[in-house]
């Protein structure tokens, strides 16, 4: 970028870069208006009056440069670009444009490759722990129900999206993330805000988080026509988890992946139970065997990969059935264990991407059906014996431009329709139709890059005997990022602001005798600010947020003790700081990494001054949190170290002693070694985690599993 900032100095700097392309692309084209345009003004004015001083003519040479470059540019065949992935170089003849499009404004927090291998955890909702903000709410052992939870605002405005498409429960609006294994995940990213790329579905711009879940693909060395790879994994509390995938590869533009997986585990873990009276004297100290913790759980997944002649398109078929106890919360010494559940998910996706040149587009469609049966069998509770059926279809339309080297604007729509039906005796069967279109820009400059979006959100519900309701959103939001440092970008400053919604769950609308047909959507608004630093091999940053979410939706008594329903009575203001410090780096043949990760966060009640948790912390959500995690790698052996602790919370509106959850901390550690046997390529992996044995709750009454092992075999062909 030229030093004087001006318009004309600008336009000489673009035709510095569009010279080639105009020399390269208009000369070696049939005569054209833009060939006879370079071949009778361009040339002999360029050649005559670069850099001699004589002002205009240079100057409309320049002009005319940048035009008849654009123009032939824009003519390249879609098939000579080289695409390889979101940070791409296309390859013109004599010049290379180096793609900042989709590069992301304020980077999201990835873990991949050698250090997510590394945490070796089970499934996704236990690699997240990791990051800074995150709290996973566990319900207890392998088979019990995790969700996310970022910066506080709760698990129902996190997005969660598999390759590239949202999951979606209009039910309560919760993801499980326990049930999503890492045998088969390639990367793992959390975004605060959301992707601040310029290429998003429009769905993506809605939330107030967002986590990104990403499944290997097929890869391919050389000439192979297929790989075939297989795990077997066994542990404590009756683990065992066999894992197979298959890659095929049929030409150079077509593949095909299958992964199967079945985990049985059950669940039966010792503990200590122990509690506190209100004057803070001991209640309850027992040591007793979880039971009802079961589960059996399969999965499988297909995928299919190929080439278009100007991009690319792929498809995938995901199936999980479970069955599983509900161990159930531990209260006064009563263990309950007549509770279970089944579940049957299925879901099939697929997305188009084509490069026209100037405009890119997408398109993606999906259905889903998810099937829920929850079985209450014990006598001394009401029998329950309740069937959920759900439905989803989704439809979504995306397109980029970049009509100046320094700007990208992009359109979004997407279009779903949700339905629920139960075997409830008087069920609403909810029906909802959901609209959201998003307008994007980017502005890419030297030392600047800035991306503005507005989405407009139409949701529309139908119920049986209840008025049909149609809300809409206006959701703006605002992305920054500067280098201000002239010479060294290694310094980056970065802030968002933006506000964001989540509707109304149909169990808050529509549950039997507490859902509330008039409840109005959930309001956030998000500012943030950070510092980035990254040189050689350290890279820190810090970042500052204030979030307010209003209309926040709560269970409320309403009239006797015993009758609850859902009313828009909360406020909450949260504040945090997030400290982040990573580093790689080699001594010889060893590789050495680690991560750590801070959260301070003040999430406080802020609804009405004459309630008695006024200003108090909200449930679960701790002031302090950290995480560390450390490996090293010396040939085919690797050892690996991480830990997490999670300061002390309150499991209820009020923050008294009786309602004070102790901090908690784990540390894990893991060894893996590769090795090769008769051509093929094998590895063992030991882990011990909650080496120390720490008795700790994530979540009142639900008590967590000890010391416990496992050992991982695998083998590729």
């Amino acid at each position: 970028m030229p030093d004087n900032p001006n318009i004309i100095s600008y336009i000489s700097h673009l035709a510095d870069i569009f010279w080639p392309v105009c020399q390269s692309q208009c000369h070696s084209t049939a005569p054209s208006t833009q060939a006879k345009i370079c071949s009778t003004i361009c040339d002999p004015v360029f050649n005559k009056y670069w850099g001699t001083g004589s002002m205009s003519p240079v100057y409309m040479c320049r002009l005319l440069c940048v035009v008849c470059a654009m123009l032939g540019a824009h003519a390249v065949p879609a098939a000579e670009y080289s695409r390889t992935d979101s940070d791409t170089l296309y390859h013109l003849p004599e010049f290379t444009v180096s793609e900042v499009s989709k590069k992301e404004i304020i980077p999201g927090r990835t873990l991949s490759g050698k250090r997510l291998e590394a945490l070796r955890e089970h499934s996704v909702a236990d690699a997240l722990r990791y990051f800074s903000g995150v709290q996973i709410k566990d319900y207890g052992g392998i088979g019990g129900i995790k969700t996310i939870n970022i910066r506080g605002m709760g698990s129902r405005h996190v997005g969660v999206s598999y390759n590239g498409v949202a999951l979606g429960n209009a039910q309560n609006g919760q993801i499980d993330l326990g049930r999503y294994s890492m045998e088969n995940v390639e990367s793992v990213s959390v975004y605060n805000g959301n992707h601040s790329g310029a290429f998003l579905n429009a769905r993506d711009y809605a939330s107030a988080s967002n986590v990104y879940i990403r499944t290997r693909r097929p890869s391919r060395n050389g000439s192979e026509r297929s790989h075939l790879s297989a795990s077997v994994g066994v542990g404590s509390f009756g683990l065992i988890a066999p894992e197979i995938n298959a890659e095929l590869f049929a030409g150079e533009s077509l593949s095909f992946s299958a992964s199967a997986a079945f985990t049985h585990a059950d669940g039966k873990y010792r503990f200590r139970y122990k509690r506190l009276n209100y004057d803070g004297t001991p209640a309850y100290d027992t040591t007793a065997v979880r039971r009802n913790g079961d589960i059996t759980a399969a999965r499988v997944e297909l995928g299919a990969y190929g080439l278009l002649p100007t991009g690319t398109w792929q498809a995938m078929l995901y199936a999980y059935g479970s069955e599983r106890g509900i161990p159930g919360a531990i209260v006064n010494n009563v263990f309950r264990n007549g509770e279970r559940q089944w579940d049957l998910n299925i879901f099939s996706q697929g997305t188009a991407q084509w490069n026209t040149g100037p405009v890119e587009l997408r398109a993606t469609a999906k259905w889903s059906r998810d099937y829920m049966r929850f079985l209450r069998d014990d006598p001394k509770e009401i029998y329950l014996n309740n069937k959920y059926y759900q439905q989803e279809g989704y439809l979504s339309m995306a397109a980029m431009i970049t009509p100046l080297r320094w700007l990208t604007a992009s359109l979004a729509v997407d279009a779903w329709v949700n339905t629920m039906n139960a075997n409830l005796r008087n069920f609403a069967s909810p029906l909802r139709f959901t609209e959201i279109g998003a307008a994007s820009a980017v502005i890419n400059m030297p030392h600047l890059r800035v991306q503005a979006s507005m989405v407009l959100s139409g949701v529309q519900d139908r119920a049986r005997n209840i008025s049909d309701t149609y809300r809409r959103t206006w959701l703006p939001s605002l992305f920054l990022s500067l280098h201000p440092l002239r010479t060294d970008r290694s310094l980056t400053l970065n802030a968002f602001a933006k506000k964001s919604m989540r509707m109304p769950t149909f169990n808050d609308l529509y549950y039997t005798e507490i859902g509330n047909s008039s409840l109005t959507p959930e309001y956030t608004f998000q500012y943030s600010g950070g510092i980035r630093w990254e040189k050689g091999i350290m890279t820190l940053s810090a970042d500052a947020y204030y979030n307010r979410v209003t209309d926040k939706i709560v269970a409320y008594p309403a009239g006797q003790q015993f009758r609850w329903t859902m009313l828009n009575l909360g406020r909450v203001n949260i504040t945090g700081v997030e400290l982040n410090a990573s580093t790689t780096f080699d001594i010889r043949q060893v590789n050495i990494n680690a991560l750590a990760e801070y959260t301070f966060q003040r999430a406080v009640d802020d609804t009405d001054p004459a309630d008695s948790y006024y200003h108090h912390q909200i449930p679960y959500i701790p002031r302090h949190s950290f995480s560390f995690s450390a490996g090293m790698q010396w040939r085919g052996f690797s050892l690996n170290y991480s830990t997490i602790y999670t300061g002390k919370r309150y499991c209820a509106q009020e923050n008294t002693i009786y309602n004070l959850e102790q901090p908690w901390y784990t540390h894990d550690l893991s060894a893996a070694f590769a090795f090769t046997l008769k051509k093929y390529s094998c590895s063992v992996n030991a882990e011990c985690n909650n080496i120390f044995g720490q008795d700790y709750e994530v979540i009142r009454n639900y008590p967590m599993p000890g010391r416990n092992f496992k050992i991982t075999l695998r083998i590729r062909i």
